[in-house]
């Protein structure tokens, strides 16, 4: 389906709006709100150069980041809490959009990276068709938390490049205490695949710069909370051990993780490391992992601050 032609159907999903699981039916082109709070314009924290996407995602140049307000899942330890729950941020117009997209392909960017799309699919449709119109040629990045609409994900085919996933949960309970989602394995699994029918494996520029393909998100959480070993057993054996992984050793108990005791901690090395060994012992070999015992022992530097101009603290770090 042509760029033109999906807008005009996708705003008229956003009558009764099922663009995620939540099937919620609110009529959001006229103001209404559902379980994730957003109304129709796109509200955004901020669209920068980021360099702390993994590697073929940032490149040398950076990736084009916009970060969009509102979710679609609660989770209770969200690093990025200050603007999926908190909704700071500000209303852009499409035409603005679309615009912040050109501006950062002028900036350099390889890639424009949308985060947190779920919610925004109609309006970033709409943006990407203007932005082409100027001269958008960058790659599309689709980084999703993973609750979202196989049906949705289907009408992306052609449109989206790079598909970055978090694949989160194995187990449904998990998911519905800790981020209020109902069914996500089921979702997530379904629009994974239909992801990786659309664009395959991950494809790298001679300068190992993603250019198309699937990229899958697992995030190591205090005592296997997401289940990864189930997931990667899914991913060998609905996709395959070509898929590239991005293994996080990243998590931080912020927001209301304190009010899990057994969220309220950092991982162990031990927990971390067992989730590679797996992977490695299923076949896995393409991807990134990452240092534990850094990311445990000082600051991270990226952690994000969305009330701060500079997002992230390793920006400070270089005034």
């Amino acid at each position: 389906m042509k760029l033109p032609e999906l807008s005009e159907l996708l705003d008229r999903i956003l009558n009764k709006c099922v663009i995620c699981p939540h099937d919620c039916r609110v009529n959001r082109i006229k103001g209404e709100k559902g379980f994730c709070r957003a109304g129709y314009r796109p509200v955004i924290s901020s669209a920068m150069l980021h360099h702390g996407e993994e590697p073929p995602i940032s490149g040398a140049g950076g990736s084009g980041t916009i970060f969009f307000s509102h979710c679609n899942m609660k989770c209770a330890y969200c690093q990025n809490y200050q603007i999926s729950q908190e909704s700071e941020g500000i209303e852009y117009s499409i035409p603005e959009l679309a615009e912040s997209m050109a501006g950062l392909q002028n900036s350099g960017c390889h890639n424009i990276n949308f985060v947190s799309p779920t919610i925004w699919i109609p309006q970033i449709i709409k943006a990407l068709f203007a932005a082409r119109k100027k001269g958008l040629s960058v790659p599309t990045v689709f980084n999703t938390g993973g609750y979202d609409n196989p049906r949705i994900i289907k009408m992306l085919d052609g449109i989206i490049d790079v598909y970055m996933p978090d694949m989160r949960y194995s187990d449904n309970d998990m998911a519905r205490k800790y981020s209020s989602v109902e069914e996500y394995v089921l979702y997530n699994r379904e629009s994974v695949k239909e992801m990786y029918r659309q664009v395959g494996g991950l494809k790298l520029s001679e300068e190992g710069v993603a250019k198309k393909g699937l990229l899958v998100r697992l995030l190591v959480m205090p005592g296997n909370i997401g289940g990864i070993k189930k997931t990667l057993d899914f991913i060998k054996n609905e996709l395959s051990t070509d898929v590239y992984l991005s293994i996080m050793a990243q998590y931080h108990p912020v927001y209301k993780a304190f009010k899990y005791p057994e969220l309220n901690r950092m991982i162990t090395a031990k927990e971390y490391l067992d989730v590679v060994r797996y992977a490695e012992k299923k076949g896995f070999s393409y991807g990134w992992t990452q240092d534990h015992i850094s990311l445990s022992s000082k600051e991270d530097l990226f952690m994000p601050d969305f009330k701060d101009k500079k997002v992230f603290k390793y920006y400070k770090d270089e005034d």
